[in-house]
C-alpha cells in the first residue's frame, strides 16, 4: 500500500451539506492516524557497496542456487515485515494483534470475497421474504467510495468521518439501549472485541450474540447485518460494501454472508443516512421495524 495517511476533519470533497456540531462537552476525543506504508529500501552509497562485495564473495563461496535462495528468502522476509505492520497499523480488531493473527488472516484472504461490490446471490428461502429499505430507498453517496483496506480489522484508510458525527453516533445508540432496553442492548461489539455495538435480545437471525451493528473508534466506519436486497441498496447507492469473509465457499467464515461495512458519516445528512441503514440492520436482525430517535445530534 502507498501512502501516509492521516485524520483529518477536512471533508474530501467541497459539499453544501451541514456538517456534524462540535460539541465541547464531549468526553471522548479520539485523534487517530491509520497509516499503510509502501514497501520500500532505501540504500546509501556505502550500502549499496557492502551488498555488491557480499554479492560477489557470495557468487565465488557458493554455489549460485543457494546464493539465489538466500536472496529470494531476504525478499520475502523484509516483504512479511512491512505487510505484518501494516496489518498493526489498523489497530484492535476481530483477530488479535498478534503473529499468529496476522498468519490466520492470511490464511482466510485466500478465500476471501474478491469483489467487495457484487451483491449477494438472490436467496429464496431468506427470512424476512425482502429487503426493508425498499420501502424508502436510500440516496446516492456524494463523493467516491472511500480507500478500504483489511479484512480483520477492516478499516478505511481515507475520507474519514467527523469525529462529531461519530459522537453523535454514539448517543443515538446508547439511547435506543437504554429507551428499549427490553428489546435491544448496547455493549462491546461480539465481532470485533471493540468498539460500541447494538444487539437484539431476542434475534431472528443469527449473528454473533444478536449484534445489530458496531462502530469503529478508529476510522468511525460500521460492520451491520443486513437483508441481502438492503446489501444491495447500500452497495448500488455507495454507502458500503461487503465484507471481504462474505464469500460463498465452503470454508466456515467467522461472519455471517450479510455483513457489512458502512462507510463512516462525513456530515450531519450523512449521519441521517447511516441511522437509516441502521435501522434495517435491526430489522433484519429482530424480524421488527426499529426505529432510532435522532433528535440529539
Amino acid at each position: 500500500m502507498s501512502g501516509t495517511l492521516t485524520r483529518t476533519d477536512t471533508l474530501t470533497h467541497s459539499s453544501p451539506i451541514e456538517a456534524c456540531p462540535s460539541r465541547d462537552g464531549d468526553p471522548l476525543a479520539i485523534n487517530v492516524t491509520i497509516r499503510q506504508d509502501p514497501l520500500s529500501v532505501t540504500l546509501d552509497g556505502s550500502a549499496i557497496f557492502a551488498i555488491a562485495v557480499l554479492l560477489i564473495l557470495s557468487i565465488h563461496a557458493l554455489d549460485p542456487t543457494t546464493v539465489a535462495s538466500i536472496i529470494g528468502l531476504a525478499t520475502v522476509v523484509v516483504f512479511i515485515h512491512n505487510d505484518y505492520q501494516n496489518y498493526l497499523k489498523l489497530g484492535p480488531g476481530g483477530t488479535p494483534a498478534t503473529f499468529p493473527g496476522y498468519i490466520r488472516i492470511n490464511w482466510l484472504k485466500l478465500w476471501a470475497c474478491r469483489d467487495p461490490f457484487n451483491p449477494l446471490p438472490a436467496d429464496p428461502d431468506v427470512q424476512p421474504a425482502a429487503g426493508i429499505l425498499r420501502k424508502k430507498p436510500l440516496p446516492y453517496r456524494c463523493g467516491l467510495r472511500p480507500r478500504v483496506v483489511g479484512i480483520a480489522p477492516q478499516r478505511q484508510v481515507d475520507q474519514f468521518g467527523s469525529r462529531e458525527c461519530y459522537l453523535a453516533l454514539r448517543r443515538i445508540l446508547e439511547n435506543h439501549g437504554s429507551n428499549n432496553s427490553e428489546e435491544v442492548g448496547v455493549g462491546t461489539s461480539c465481532f470485533e472485541k471493540h468498539g460500541l455495538g447494538l444487539f437484539a435480545r431476542y434475534p431472528f437471525n443469527k449473528t454473533c450474540q444478536g449484534e445489530i451493528c458496531h462502530v469503529h473508534n478508529s476510522d468511525y466506519s460500521m460492520h451491520l447485518n443486513l437483508h441481502p436486497d438492503d446489501v444491495k441498496e447500500v452497495i448500488e447507492k455507495g454507502w458500503g460494501q461487503r465484507h471481504p469473509l462474505t464469500s460463498q465457499c465452503l470454508l466456515k467464515m467467522p461472519v455471517p454472508k450479510q455483513f457489512t461495512m458502512v462507510y463512516a458519516p462525513r456530515t450531519m445528512d450523512e449521519l441521517k443516512i447511516v441511522c437509516q441503514i441502521i435501522e434495517a440492520a435491526g430489522w433484519w436482525v429482530s424480524a421488527k421495524e426499529m426505529k432510532l430517535d435522532m433528535t440529539d445530534m
